[in-house]
C-alpha cells in the first residue's frame, strides 16, 4: 500500500530521496563516529633504568618504591612489572574500561613524583618516563644483514639512532619500542692502591667521569696522565 502511493508520485520519491541525502551528508561532517566500541583496558606504562644493577637490586631499589606509591590509583584494575638485568624497570598499570587514559597518566605520574625522592640517585639522573600505552601492536620491523657482517648490536642500534625518532613523528604512532636493543656501555677497573695515593674515593672518579662526558666540559683529574683509570669499550663488529 505504502509502496504503490510513491509510485504513482515519482516527483516526490525523488525529493524525498534528495532531501535524506542531503540530511546524511550533514550528519557525516557534524556527527562523531565510533568505528568500535572500547573493548581492550587501557594502559599506562611507567619505565626507567638503573645502570650497572641487577634484576633484583632494581626490585629492592626501584621497583618497591615505585609501586608502593602507584598501588590503589584511582580506576586502576591491576599492574604488572618486569625488572631485567641490564638494569631496565617497566611497570604497567591497566585501568577499567573507559578510563579517560588522559587522567589516568596524570593520575599516574603524581604518584611517581612521590616516588622519586626514595629512588637511587644514578636512577633520577636518568629519569622515570610515564606514558599511555597500547596494547596491540600495529606493525613489527625486522632489521636484516645481507652478508652478515652487522651482527644484532649494530642493527639495534641502527634502528634506535636512525629509524626510532622517524617512525614515532609517523601520524597514528604512539610509542616505538626497539626489542633486544644493547645500549653501549663502558667498564672501568680501579687501582686501589692508585686511589690511596691521590686520597681518592671511588665517587670521585665517577664524578670526574661524568664531567668528562658533558658537553664542552672536561675534568682536569681526567685528562691528567696517570689518573687511575683503566678502561675496556665493547664495540660491535663491523
Amino acid at each position: 500500500m505504502i509502496s504503490k502511493f510513491f509510485i504513482e508520485r515519482p516527483v516526490l520519491s525523488n525529493v524525498i530521496a534528495m532531501l535524506m541525502i542531503l540530511i546524511g551528508a550533514v550528519a557525516l561532517l557534524e556527527l562523531a563516529i565510533a568505528q568500535y566500541p572500547d573493548v581492550v583496558p587501557p594502559t599506562v606504562q611507567v619505565t626507567t633504568r638503573y645502570p650497572g644493577a641487577s634484576a633484583k637490586t632494581v626490585v629492592d631499589t626501584v621497583a618497591l618504591p615505585i609501586e608502593q606509591q602507584v598501588n590503589g590509583v584511582e580506576d586502576m584494575l591491576y599492574m604488572q612489572s618486569y625488572s631485567g638485568a641490564d638494569g631496565t624497570y617497566t611497570l604497567t598499570v591497566t585501568f577499567k574500561i573507559g578510563t579517560d587514559l588522559n587522567f589516568a597518566q596524570v593520575l599516574v605520574q603524581n604518584r611517581v613524583s612521590s616516588a622519586l625522592a626514595q629512588l637511587p640517585q644514578a636512577v633520577q639522573n636518568q629519569g622515570v618516563t610515564v606514558q599511555k600505552r597500547s596494547t596491540s601492536i600495529l606493525l613489527f620491523v625486522t632489521l636484516t644483514s645481507r652478508d652478515a657482517s652487522y651482527d644484532s648490536l649494530y642493527l639495534s642500534n641502527y634502528a634506535t639512532l636512525n629509524l626510532k625518532d622517524e617512525l614515532a613523528r609517523l601520524p597514528g604512532v604512539g610509542n616505538v619500542t626497539v626489542f633486544g636493543a644493547g645500549q653501549y656501555s663502558m667498564r672501568i677497573w680501579l687501582d686501589p692502591n692508585k686511589l690511596q695515593v691521590r686520597n681518592l674515593v671511588p665517587q670521585d672518579v665517577v664524578q670526574a667521569i661524568q664531567q668528562h662526558l658533558r658537553p664542552g666540559r672536561q675534568s682536569p683529574d681526567a685528562a691528567r696522565p696517570g689518573f687511575p683509570i683503566y678502561a675496556q669499550r665493547r664495540r660491535p663488529a663491523r
